[in-house]
């Protein structure tokens, strides 16, 4: 009891002393630690004695970051001018060397990525840009990971969010789209054409190698066209049919000779 009683007025300089030496590192950071100016290791989550003068610490978030790259005016293979953007994902792996290596490490990602996305771009044409947006993407991946790493950076992921056409370019895109339709409308119509003289040559053969059968066509045609009473109908006597009333007329003139 007394050894407390001796002690208490020191208390509150000791809390003090305590809130000054005690360093705390939340489960999404690392401490990266100096001692007398050298680094001297990394330390975990948890809570860290930092000496002060002697020591200093410094926290980094290794959670995934996020890397907005702004719009960059670039020239493909084939000289068309374009803006094109980006995002991307990384993390720190390697706090040691994301505060040693690189004095801004987000800022460097971020121009890295940019100078690769237009070396890049210029390596192929709209076209292939257009078509193989997630090849050019692994690419650009690729490139700022193996930089990135020795900073103790891992790049996660990239992703192309905006590709950006001149107006006068989208215009004859638009025009080339519109004559690609009509193109095909033109070859269907003609397909059809084709089917359908294809089908009525068909049915012409049938009708003619049939007996009787374009007599039937006629009067189908005829009771169709006399349904309705507000039809004006022309009768067109088939040929076959005049010969047949002549042979009749013919063999009646006969039969009164021999009477």
């Amino acid at each position: 009891m007394e050894n407390l009683i001796v002690a208490a007025p020191f208390i509150p300089f000791i809390l003090i002393f305590l809130a000054f030496v005690i360093r705390q590192i939340n489960q999404y950071e690392r401490g990266v630690m100096f001692t007398m100016g050298r680094f001297s290791g990394i330390k975990n989550p948890g809570w860290r004695i930092v000496i002060p003068i002697f020591q200093r610490m410094t926290k980094l978030d290794i959670r995934t970051k996020v890397v907005d790259v702004p719009d960059q005016e670039a020239i493909t293979k084939d000289n068309i001018s374009i803006k094109i953007n980006a995002v991307i994902y990384y993390k720190i792996s390697d706090a040691g060397k994301a505060l040693i290596e690189v004095e801004n490490y987000y800022f460097a990602v971020s121009q890295l990525a940019q100078t690769t996305m237009r070396n890049i771009v210029g390596e192929v044409t709209l076209d292939e840009l257009l078509k193989n947006r997630e090849e050019i993407a692994n690419r650009i991946e690729t490139i700022v990971e193996k930089v990135s790493a020795s900073w103790g950076i891992v790049v996660e992921a990239v992703e192309l969010k905006d590709i950006g056409l001149p107006d006068d370019l989208k215009r004859t895109m638009a025009k080339a789209a519109e004559a690609e339709r009509e193109k095909k409308a033109v070859v269907i119509a003609s397909e059809g054409e084709v089917l359908a003289a294809e089908n009525v040559a068909k049915a012409a053969k049938t009708l003619a190698e049939s007996p009787g059968a374009l007599h039937l066509r006629t009067l189908q045609s005829i009771n169709d066209i006399s349904s309705d009473q507000s039809n004006t109908t022309v009768w067109m006597v088939p040929v076959e049919v005049l010969r047949a009333v002549e042979g009749v007329k013919e063999y009646l003139e006969n039969g009164k000779k021999k009477q």
